[in-house]
């Protein structure tokens, strides 16, 4: 991605051509307290796509997507940003190519909600975007039906609420790659398809987003790609219908799971089979008897 120098001013990220590989994360492993919280994993994100992140509870989805951030530095591997490996940024630059949504947001002090999504603008003080900022936090609140919430104090609103407030704050950063934990985990039906059509939406423009979720029929419906992940490594990556089918997923979450298609879409369907046992997981260490890159 080339950069766009103002004298004086900060650089400026330029858009990325559609298609451009935007960030890469190749044999990424975490050891923690003699832990591998990650053990192999692999991702890949270009322009224009929407990547799932999935796997059961433990699998590492969270923490690699704190290390494709930045905010956890990998035990070995490498994570590559724009081409460039991603501990060479500098914080600020970082923050003007790529934006993160967490869990949860821990904002404990009663900001009104339109301040806290103009923290979004942080990183392009001093830059030309700077001009753009009351624009961008007013169109990035409407997109996520937060507007009402405007001269409300954070900390007053509902986690449902909040959750839309923060993903305003990620939206007006305006990065190229965004990502984004769980942002449905908090929200009713219709958010939930808010913000995957606004994810959608993200990557139609040609911006890269990677997205933890839980839901896999949202997945199924919403992304381009899937990375299965499992004991902190990637175990399946490719088009939705190659990684989710039930023979894969039963194994990888240890549960029978079926997979239909959608009668109208013939989008998948992913459904748990009930009344029955619930399988044993593999024990720990022990992963599914595919490859990356395969389903």
């Amino acid at each position: 991605m080339r950069l766009r120098t103002l004298r004086g001013r900060p650089e400026v990220p330029e858009r990325p051509a559609p298609g451009t590989e935007l960030l890469t994360a190749e044999a990424v492993r975490l050891t923690v307290g003699g832990r591998d919280l990650l053990a192999g994993a692999d991702v890949r994100v270009t322009a224009g796509e929407v990547v799932a992140l999935l796997g059961p509870n433990g699998a590492g989805k969270s923490t690699l997507l704190s290390v494709l951030a930045g905010d956890l530095l990998p035990t070995a591997g490498e994570v590559r940003l724009d081409g460039r490996p991603l501990a060479g940024y500098r914080p600020a630059d970082l923050a003007r190519r790529r934006a993160l949504l967490p869990q949860a947001a821990a904002i404990s002090f009663p900001f009104p909600a339109d301040e806290v999504v103009r923290m979004g603008r942080a990183p392009w003080a001093g830059t030309a975007a700077a001009a753009e900022d009351e624009r961008v936090v007013a169109e990035a609140m409407a997109a996520t039906e937060a507007a009402g919430f405007t001269g409300r104090p954070f900390t007053a609103l509902s986690g449902g609420e909040r959750a839309r407030v923060a993903l305003a704050r990620v939206l007006a950063q305006r990065t190229a790659l965004l990502l984004l934990d769980e942002p449905t985990a908090a929200l009713d039906l219709r958010h939930q398809e808010l913000v995957l059509r606004l994810a959608r939406t993200r990557a139609a423009a040609g911006d890269g987003v990677v997205v933890v979720l839980h839901d896999l029929s949202l997945a199924a419906a919403y992304a381009d790609r899937v990375v299965l992940l499992t004991d902190g490594a990637t175990v399946a990556d490719g088009p939705v219908a190659e990684v989710l089918r039930g023979p894969l997923l039963s194994e990888v979450y240890g549960h029978p799971v079926e997979v239909l298609p959608h009668p109208r879409t013939g989008l998948p369907l992913v459904l748990p089979e009930r009344g029955q046992e619930v399988s044993s997981r593999p024990p720990a260490g022990t992963r599914p008897s595919c490859t990356p890159g395969s389903a």
